[in-house]
């Protein structure tokens, strides 16, 4: 006889707090896991960008090189390097080991809201204020971009680099898919202010929030709406959204203190996480694990699906 298969365990969400990181550099703006998750960065309005470890959750390194809050931060594969940019409308390229500035990269005519290394770190990406998107070529000495995108009508709040994709979100309410390799461009509007964006892990799906306090989930080819998720409140700040790292879940901050989680095939809340009283101001997936950091006011939360044992639990079980 044939027995039922079992079955198939519901994916694990992050809902145990296992670490709260006091960071020491006024309100963190944005908090971001590096390439393989095992280092989180955040990024100050003190002007400082600080390195940390995400197992041990302690400093491993400040850097300070620009004159105003840092507003987003991204990691090279290889962790060699870290870009950076901030509200004194510049872009800095980092040495990850010494801590020192290898490019401060001028342009924009306005605060750099976002930023992103190419799969082989070769090209930084910015977007601003501004409304233009500015490619930097890392090994160069010139100081001016590659290439400058200036199709948004208004500023860049969020972008992202896939292979040879670049996805934009703009406050004029446009999505915009730049395939660099066939020089085209995809627009899809959402009439709100877009707060972030994001390709799905497969890459066949774009995610974008907005002001309108829902986030979307198209279909990348056609522009179809394929999921809406609402219920988290996000009315005035640029808040990060994301999607797990197996895309089976979509996740927001909220106004409201809360990280909401939703079933990315039901639409359904699967989680509403309390991080605290105040505004979530970031979220970072871990790359490969259920693993999710949250900022909020000064403090960045490392979230996990288990609680993680303890000294006295290891020697327990030995």
């Amino acid at each position: 006889m044939a027995f039922p298969q079992p079955r198939p365990q519901a994916p694990q969400l992050p809902q145990h707090l296992l670490r709260t990181i006091d960071c020491r550099q006024g309100a963190v703006r944005a908090v971001r896991f590096n390439a393989d998750g095992n280092y989180l960065l955040s990024c100050g309005s003190d002007k400082t960008l600080k390195l940390w470890s995400g197992s041990k959750g302690t400093l491993l390194k400040t850097y300070s090189g620009h004159g105003y809050e840092v507003l987003d931060a991204d990691s090279s594969y290889d962790n060699s390097q870290i870009c950076s940019c901030s509200s004194d409308k510049t872009v800095i390229l980092w040495d990850v080991g010494s801590g020192q500035v290898t490019r401060k990269l001028r342009g924009h005519a306005g605060k750099v809201s976002c930023v992103q290394f190419n799969e082989e770190a070769t090209v930084i990406l910015s977007g601003s204020i501004d409304g233009t998107v500015r490619c930097w070529d890392t090994r160069s000495r010139r100081y001016e971009p590659i290439q400058i995108l200036d199709e948004a009508r208004d500023g860049i709040s969020s972008l992202k680099v896939a292979q040879h994709e670049l996805l934009t979100g703009s406050v004029d309410g446009k999505v915009r898919r730049y395939d660099l390799r066939m020089g085209q461009l995809h627009v899809d509007f959402i009439s709100s202010p877009i707060t972030c964006v994001c390709f799905s892990q497969d890459g066949q799906c774009t995610l974008s929030s907005s002001l309108d306090s829902t986030v979307r989930l198209l279909d990348k080819s056609t522009g179809e709406m394929l999921g809406e998720y609402t219920g988290h409140k996000m009315k005035g700040y640029k808040l990060d959204c994301c999607l797990s790292s197996k895309d089976t879940h979509v996740l927001s901050c909220s106004e409201d203190g809360h990280v909401y989680c939703w079933d990315l095939v039901e639409g359904s809340l699967s989680l509403k996480l309390p991080v605290g009283k105040a505004v979530v101001q970031s979220l970072s997936f871990h790359p490969t694990e259920t693993r999710l950091l949250t900022a909020m006011e000064g403090r960045v939360q490392v979230w996990g699906a288990e609680p993680e044992q303890t000294d006295d639990d290891d020697t327990m079980a030995t």
